[in-house]
């Protein structure tokens, strides 16, 4: 039913093979997402990485990692046309010119997630979107991940298809995946349009960090009473499986 939103709005905009970045997707407040493969790729990676800071016996790290790995191999699995000339022609830019991608130097910059790089691009601030007509401030906030605090960050290797303006080196984005593609991510994956499967990644990223600072794995302090949990056990309310009929 998603998916059939999706392309509804996305046929009132007369939009062809690819999907257009920040056009509706038929749920309020989500827009179309610019780069949904290589943000995915980055924050899966990013996930893993910080999986492995909780203890091997956590149920929590076995679910997630599980799960994590296997949304990360289908959205690996599905690449865009193009992309193995995309990825020498971007190696050997950064192989060139290291000291551009440092944190600084330009609005791209280079980072290693999960044994992957990525290149993550700053958009340029525009001092008028903070202006409203007789001058004032804008406080507003503005809704939708592309426009959200965790989606300005989002765009991973691929932005605005625009010349950097003031950068040593012009950056060329990651190849799009076209809309039989994204529909394949969803349909492996099974979690809705792509942009909510981002936001459950961007959600589990940020969920780490506060099982990492409760520990949730450790023992309780106070242990609790012999036999407090008995009553919820499923055997206590339901028989076990009946045999099959003879």
């Amino acid at each position: 039913m998603r998916i059939t939103l999706r392309l509804l709005a996305s046929v009132k905009l007369g939009a062809g093979r690819y999907l257009e970045p920040g056009s509706p997707t038929g749920l309020t407040g989500l827009f179309t997402h610019p780069s949904p493969r290589s943000s995915l790729l980055y924050l899966y990676s990013s996930t893993i990485d910080k999986l492995q800071s909780l203890p091997e016996h956590s149920v929590y790290r076995q679910a997630t990692e599980a799960l994590t790995r296997q949304r990360l191999r289908i959205i690996d699995g599905i690449r865009p046309a193009g992309w193995e000339e995309w990825a020498k022609r971007a190696e050997e830019k950064v192989q060139k010119h290291p000291e551009i991608f440092q944190p600084g130097k330009s609005r791209h910059v280079l980072g290693v997630a999960g044994g992957r790089g990525f290149v993550e691009t700053h958009e340029q601030e525009d001092d008028e979107l903070d202006r409203e007509w007789d001058d004032e401030e804008n406080n507003a906030t503005l809704e939708g991940t592309r426009v959200s605090e965790e989606g300005r960050m989002n765009a991973r290797m691929a932005t605005k298809e625009r010349p950097d303006q003031g950068d040593p080196v012009q950056w060329e984005p990651e190849p799009p995946l076209d809309v039989s593609q994204i529909q394949e991510a969803e349909n492996q994956i099974g979690a809705g349009l792509i942009e909510e499967v981002i936001q459950v990644a961007e959600g589990e990223l940020k969920l780490l960090d506060v099982m990492l600072q409760s520990k949730a794995w450790e023992d309780l302090e106070e242990k609790p009473p012999a036999g407090q949990w008995e009553y919820f056990d499923r055997a206590r309310h339901t028989g076990e499986t009946q045999a099959p009929p003879t």
